[in-house]
């Protein structure tokens, strides 16, 4: 347990900024805007004095909180002056100290075989006798799996050890009571989260991805922006009563983000479930805690309380589980509450030092876990008191501790459970926590509650049973097959899941249940009536608008338009619902505009951080096991895991790490490299060029990379150059027309005609040579969507005859029409046909041969909310094809065909959709990104 001395109030202490803009439509009036002015300051003195907490982000204005506002120190905790440099790292006497490795290469060689490869021992054994073996000094990097592990074991970065304590029935036993459970201790294994919070805060790989204090973001036109934890009121609230103490002045308010969920590792053994604890921190942006760079840490597992099956559904025995649960979770955090009520000097990714105030923040649960987090009854709403059988339709408050403890006071057991929803007798562990309140502190679940819960589990279902409901059973048969052949049939898109069945599979994973809603709408289309098309439709509409990155006071808008939507389309299931809508899951949704207020975007707080963690923390641990008293090995493969990323960081951080390992050991011995003897590649920006395997369709991106379109590394080898034999050899004899008229729109910008009006005599002719590729990798800024550090994400478009020894593949793009024009009205959709270059004039032309769709109707559908194109055909009834530029092409776009009422054929396959339909859906569900630009 850490203590340190009280931090020094800064002099003189600065008054709050001015009071924001508040919009009485989207925001709880209940709750006090942040920034409220104080003293009989003029507002010119206010303004001026506030200007060092209000800082200019490129369209942005940042307001943080003037008081509680993490003002850095040095190591003795004084206060430094504005703009000081970060302190002096102590840096080991040689650059090249890689202890407690002999050299880069070792620690890159135990990396790879502990954490990339999952290398088991006796195979590190077998490759140490191989590299000894062949090694001129049969000197190996490792003597065996011993010397591997014991090296790891001794990296002193990123230490936390492993602890454990016991929990047992405290209560009266009666001499002949036999209660298995009442007589067993259950053991807790734990990690001191003081120390995970040093290991986290200090992590020089989240420098300028932290918040120090909470902060008001607002766009230049005054309307509040909602993104990282510390953007939201909830963390200001918090530092404003913290500010009540001038001791606190200058403090960081460090919040403690949990979460917990129960995970099986198989179903084939015994003892196959697991219950670990997750702790992360509110100052990590939201981008670092979803990209997994080490900003959420296992620091538990929990107990699982169980006994036989004539004691298991006793009240005794569960509430007996509730107290081993929030006892765990009290003791575990033991250590952090003496933080939560005086400063501790806290070291930061930036290099200074910095006095923190700790405080329980966000909880990220499931709706069954928050049931167990709030200690109320089942179906019943853990936020608010609405009635269990009338969620939506009531007048409810706000559930807190004090509501609690003055119902227990006046109130019976019967009553409590049957009136309000409270089990008596208990209380959250967060009772025990300063300022801590678990009914305000649960987070919003995008994945359990609203994606498998509502959608998977509720819509899904309901359109299934409506139409074996309203149809004979061999209609219905027919009617669901071919929503499975619509699914199944949907064109290929990086990333998108392919249902070659349909959805009829017993094994739901969340990844399919976010998979089936990209595609789901129009394959319902024109099955079901308009106004459940709707229902899901304005249930998606939420969905997608709660998982953008940054939110702003019009997005809470539509949020809540959506919600209420929803619930005037969802009665359209009356037929199969006559019991109602009184779901918690469903009920949840009324919740999410004041929970993004108060945490800020949901999608840095989503259970879907804390599902994808098991599989590294808890099922790979697992699985390396030997499988017999498995618990010892797990908590050992993730101490090795976290000493080896805390390492790699520290080594990072210095330098030590920079280029790829060949060229490190290449330079280290004074060896010139010689440049590759390929020619540059045709690219718009050459040296960004990244060498992807031919079937990876997308992946994150780190770094500080530009938004662009560019080519293939390597163009398609063994076909005409020569642009009139390239067109005879593809089958398109235009090829040297199109390529002529681009070739003049672009040497020729100031003409404003429609370049097929433009006489071809005029057009320059083709004289280089003419370079195809199979792809295009589109590189452009997606935080909503799975990304790197940055937001970044790269996804390739392809155009080839032949994909995976199968059919061709000519992916859809959107093409930049008017940048000045927002959502879809200011782009076009184009099928890729060929991607090529040519160069004229000694200037290279990356470029790609397109055929055209064009909008139908001014508005989207109004049943899907999908904008429909149709094919641009010539006199013919061919496709009207152009060449353009491919600096015009924004991304990648999908295409869905309209199927109506129609069947489709039975050995209708996905390749031909984009050939076969009159009209196509432009699927802005395909991904987040693609919903914010194509509404």
């Amino acid at each position: 347990m850490h203590t340190a001395q009280q931090p020094p109030s800064p002099s003189p202490p600065v008054p709050a900024p001015p009071t924001m803009p508040v919009d009485k439509d989207v925001v709880d009036n209940s709750l006090d805007p942040p920034g409220t002015v104080s003293g009989t300051a003029s507002s010119t003195e206010v303004q001026n004095e506030v200007q060092d907490f209000v800082h200019q982000v490129g369209a942005e204005r940042v307001y943080y909180h003037p008081m509680i506002n993490g003002l850095p120190c040095d190591a003795e905790g004084r206060f430094l002056p504005p703009d000081s440099p970060p302190l002096p790292t102590q840096l080991p006497s040689a650059p090249d100290d890689y202890s407690p490795f002999d050299s880069r290469a070792s620690f890159e060689l135990a990396d790879l075989l502990y954490r990339e490869n999952q290398m088991s021992a006796s195979q590190i054994n077998k490759l140490m006798e191989i590299f000894a073996a062949t090694m001129d000094t049969n000197d190996p990097p490792f003597f065996g799996k011993d010397d591997l592990y014991a090296t790891i074991d001794s990296i002193q970065h990123g230490d936390a050890p492993w602890k454990s304590f016991s929990l047992s029935y405290s209560g009266e036993i009666a001499p002949n009571d036999t209660t298995p459970w009442k007589t067993k201790e259950f053991d807790v294994w734990y990690r001191d989260p003081h120390t995970v919070l040093q290991h986290q805060l200090a992590n020089p790989d989240f420098s300028g991805e932290m918040d120090f204090a909470p902060k008001v973001v607002m766009d230049d036109y005054g309307t509040r922006r909602y993104c990282d934890m510390m953007s939201g009121q909830w963390a200001w609230r918090q530092a404003d009563i913290l500010a009540e103490n001038p001791n606190n002045h200058g403090s960081t308010f460090c919040p403690i983000i949990l979460g917990s969920d129960k995970t099986t590792v198989s179903v084939a053994t015994g003892q196959n479930d697991y219950y670990p604890l997750y702790m992360s921190n509110g100052l990590v942006h939201n981008n670092v805690r979803r990209a997994h760079r080490n900003a959420v840490t296992l620091i538990a597992f929990l107990a699982i309380p169980k006994t036989s099956k004539d004691h298991e559904d006793s009240d005794e025995f569960r509430k007996f589980r509730r107290e081993v649960f929030h006892r765990s979770l009290a003791t575990i955090l033991q250590s952090l509450k003496p933080g939560m009520e005086k400063p501790e000097l806290m070291k930061y990714c930036d290099g200074f030092y910095r006095w923190t105030i700790f405080g329980i923040g966000p909880y990220i649960a499931d709706y069954p876990e928050q049931v167990l987090l709030a200690c109320i009854v089942q179906n019943w709403c853990p936020l608010c008191t609405a009635q269990w059988n009338k969620l939506d339709d009531s007048e409810a408050g706000r559930r807190s501790h004090k509501l609690t403890e003055a119902l227990m006071d006046v109130m019976g057991p019967k009553a409590l459970w049957s009136d309000f929803g409270i089990i008596d007798g208990i209380l959250p562990f967060t009772h025990e926590f300063p300022r801590a309140d678990i009914h305000e502190l649960l987070s919003p679940d995008l994945l359990h509650q609203i994606i498998k819960g509502t959608f998977k589990d509720h819509l899904v279902t309901w359109v299934t049973q409506y139409i074996e409901k309203v149809n004979s059973p061999e209609d219905a048969k027919k009617i669901i097959a071919d929503i499975d052949r619509r699914i199944a049939t949907t064109p290929l898109f990086p990333g998108l899941r392919q249902f070659h069945q349909g959805r009829g599979f017993k094994q739901w994973t969340g990844d399919d249940s976010k998979g089936l809603m990209k595609v789901y709408l129009p394959a319902i289309s024109g099955h079901i009536p308009s106004n459940m098309v709707r229902a899901v439709s304005s249930f998606m509409e939420f969905c997608y608008l709660v998982r953008r990155s940054v939110l702003d006071e019009d997005d809470l808008r539509k949020i809540n338009a959506a919600v209420s939507d929803f619930h005037k389309y969802r009665t359209a299931f009356d037929t199969v619902r006559p019991e109602g809508y009184s779901l918690p899951r469903q009920h949840s949704l009324v919740h999410y505009v004041r929970l993004i207020q108060d945490f800020g975007a949901p999608n840095g707080l989503c259970s879907s951080i804390t599902e994808s963690k098991h599989i590294k923390a808890v099922k790979e641990p697992w699985r390396r096991s030997s499988r017999f008293e498995a618990m010892s090995q797990m908590l050992l493969t993730n101490q090795r895991l976290d000493k080896l990323a805390a390492a790699r960081v520290d080594f990072a951080a210095r330098g030590m790490l920079d280029g790829d390992m060949l060229g490190y050991s290449l330079n280290s011995e004074s060896v010139e490299l010689q440049p590759p003897s390929e020619p540059a590649l045709l690219a718009s920006n050459a040296e960004n060029v990244v060498i992807l395997d031919d079937d990876v369709d997308e992946e994150d991106v780190d770094g500080d990379v530009m938004s662009e379109t560019i080519l293939a590394q390597r163009p398609i080898r063994k076909i005409p150059r020569d642009v009139i034999a390239l067109g005879h050899f593809l089958g398109i004899p235009k090829l040297h027309e199109y390529l002529s008229r681009f070739l003049y729109s672009q040497t020729n910008p100031d003409d404003r005609r429609p370049v097929d009006e433009v006489p071809l005599d005029d057009c320059p002719t083709v004289r280089g040579k003419v370079y195809v590729y199979s792809s295009a990798v589109s590189t452009y800024y997606a935080p909503s969507d799975l990304s790197g550090m940055r937001g970044m994400h790269r996804e390739h478009i392809r155009a080839v005859s032949k994909w995976r020894n199968g059919p061709g593949r000519y992916d859809t793009v959107y093409v930049s029409a008017d940048p000045l024009t927002e959502g879809f009205q200011g782009l076009l959709v184009a099928r890729v046909r060929l991607f090529l270059s040519v160069t004229h004039k000694q200037k290279s032309y990356p470029c790609a041969l397109v055929s055209w769709f064009s909008t139908v109707g001014e508005d989207p559908c109004p049943d899907t909310g999908m904008w429909i194109v149709e094919p641009d055909l010539d006199e013919n009834g061919e496709r009207i094809m152009s060449v353009i530029h491919l600096d015009s092409i924004l991304r990648g776009a999908h295409l869905i065909g309209c199927a109506g009422k129609g069947f489709l054929p039975v050995d209708f396959e996905s390749h031909h959709s984009l050939d076969a339909f009159p009209l196509f859906y432009v699927n802005k569900y395909v991904d987040h990104h693609a919903h914010e630009i194509a509404f």
